[in-house]
């Protein structure tokens, strides 16, 4: 049976990674190649040519099941990672602005 937790478990992130992969299409900040092979998913299912063809019955959609989650987590790891957005510092009571205490030299 722990091959369907991780079956699930994988199925779940894929779909995370489906919606991440959508935001990240939709934002204008993605650089364009990014945007260009992240058309290479749909491009894959639609296209006649495959690793496997699916004429052939389970070997022909196996072979879908397995490149597609494949492409769409590498496309993710090759997003840019967005940096946190800290608060920005607190002012005194006069509207001069306190030391950040928080940076420290190593």
């Amino acid at each position: 049976m722990p091959g369907k937790f991780s079956l699930l478990a994988r199925f779940i992130t894929f779909r995370r990674e489906l919606v991440t992969l959508w935001q990240a299409f939709l934002a204008p900040e993605t650089p364009m190649r990014l945007k260009a092979l992240m058309l290479l998913v749909p491009l894959y299912l639609l296209s006649p040519l495959d690793l496997i063809p699916d004429f052939i019955p389970i070997a022909g959609w196996l072979d879908d099941a397995v490149v597609i989650p494949m492409l769409v987590s590498w496309i993710v790891s090759l997003l840019p990672k967005v940096a946190p957005v800290r608060p920005s510092r607190p002012t005194g009571t006069n509207g001069d602005r306190t030391i950040d205490g928080t940076w420290r030299r190593l």
